[in-house]
C-alpha cells in the first residue's frame, strides 16, 4: 500500500478510535466515579507507553532539565485532568454525541481565545465560525426541549481543553516529545488518584464488568491512537488530517447510536453540521486540529525534522505550530 494511502487509513482509523469513546465513557460513568475512571485511564495508558519509552532511543538535541520537563508536564496535566474531568461528568447527564460535538468546539475556542489575549482583529474566518457554533449548540442543547447540566459540563470541556492546546504551543517545543507525552500521562494520573482518594476513596477498584472498557480506553483509544497518528501523519497533509479529524463528532455520533443506541433528530442532526462547518471555518483562522491525546515522534531518519517531506507542519498538539 502506497505510503500516503496507508497514512489516510490509519488517520481515520484513529479518528474512529476517537469516536468510539464518547459511547464508551458514558457507559463506564455508570460503573466508575469520574475521578476513578479517569486514574486507571491514564495508568494504563501509561503503561501501555512505557515499554516504547525505554526502548526508544533519545534525540541527540539539546533538553532543558529533567525538572523543566516535569514542571510543564504537571501544568499540562492540570489542563488535561480538567478536560477529560469536565468530560466524563458531562456524559453522566448529556448524550454522548451531544458532549462529542461540544467538545469538537475547542478548535473553534484556539484562535477566538488567542485573538482576545494578542488583542488582534477577530479573523474574518471566525466570523463565520462562531455564529455557525453558537447555532448548532442552540440546536443540539434544545433538540428534545430539555437543557441539561452535563451540557454546561461538556462546553466547560471544550474551554479546557482549548486551555490546554494554547498551554500545549508555549512548551512543547521545550521537550522530546515521547517524553513530554509520558510526563503529561503521569501528570495526570498522579492528579487522578489524588483526585479519586479525596473524593470516592471507598471506590477505588473497579467491579469486574468495567477492565473490559478501561483497558480498550487505556491501550486502544490512547496509546495506539499516538502510534497510529505519528505513523499517519508522516505521508498525509495537514489539509487532509483537519478534513479527517473534523469527522470525530460524526464518528461519535455512530457508535453512540450503534453501542448505547443513542438517536439524533433532525434539529440535532442540523446542529452537529453546523458545528462541524464551525470547525472547518476555524482552521483558516490559524489554528489546528487537535488530537485527543499529544502524539510522539517515532525514532526515524525523519525524527528530527519539524515538518514532512510535502513541507506541511505536523498536525499535532506537540506541533501547534501556526500557519
Amino acid at each position: 500500500m502506497p505510503p500516503h494511502s496507508l497514512g489516510l487509513l490509519l488517520l481515520v482509523l484513529v479518528t474512529l478510535l476517537w469516536g468510539s469513546t464518547f459511547a464508551v465513557v458514558k457507559v463506564l460513568g455508570e460503573l466508575l466515579p469520574p475521578p476513578v475512571l479517569i486514574a486507571w485511564r491514564f495508568l494504563i495508558a501509561g503503561a501501555a507507553l512505557l515499554p516504547i519509552l525505554v526502548l526508544a532511543r533519545p534525540q541527540e538535541t539539546s533538553q532543558p532539565s529533567p525538572r523543566r520537563l516535569w514542571q510543564d508536564g504537571l501544568s499540562l496535566g492540570a489542563w488535561l485532568i480538567a478536560g477529560y474531568g469536565t468530560q466524563t461528568v458531562a456524559l453522566q447527564t448529556t448524550s454522548a454525541n451531544r458532549a462529542a460535538f461540544f467538545t469538537a468546539l475547542s478548535v473553534v475556542l484556539v484562535p477566538v481565545w488567542l485573538t482576545f489575549a494578542q488583542r488582534r482583529s477577530l479573523p474574518r474566518a471566525l466570523w463565520l465560525a462562531l455564529p455557525l457554533a453558537v447555532g448548532g449548540l442552540a440546536l443540539l442543547s434544545w433538540e428534545g426541549g430539555a437543557l441539561v447540566v452535563g451540557d454546561a459540563w461538556a462546553l466547560a470541556c471544550a474551554v479546557t481543553y482549548a486551555g490546554f492546546i494554547i498551554a500545549l504551543e508555549r512548551s512543547a517545543s521545550r521537550h522530546e516529545a515521547l517524553r513530554f507525552t509520558f510526563a503529561q500521562l503521569l501528570a495526570v494520573t498522579l492528579l487522578a488518584w489524588g483526585w479519586a482518594l479525596l473524593a470516592t476513596p471507598a471506590q477505588l477498584w473497579p467491579p469486574a464488568a468495567a477492565w473490559g472498557p478501561l483497558l480498550y480506553l487505556g491501550v486502544a483509544a490512547t496509546a495506539v491512537t499516538t502510534l497510529f497518528q505519528t505513523v499517519g501523519q508522516r505521508a498525509v497533509s495537514a489539509a487532509e488530517a483537519s478534513l479527517i479529524y473534523a469527522l470525530e463528532p460524526v464518528m461519535a455520533t455512530f457508535f453512540s447510536f450503534l453501542l448505547i443506541g443513542e438517536r439524533v433528530g433532525l434539529g440535532g442532526a442540523l446542529g452537529g453540521l453546523l458545528v462541524i462547518a464551525a470547525t472547518l471555518f476555524s482552521q483558516r483562522a490559524g489554528t489546528e486540529p487537535h488530537p485527543e491525546t499529544p502524539t510522539f515522534q517515532l525514532e526515524s531518519e525523519e525524527a528530527s525534522s519539524p515538518s514532512k517531506a510535502a513541507g506541511e507542519p505536523r498536525v499535532s498538539v506537540f506541533e501547534n505550530q501556526r500557519r
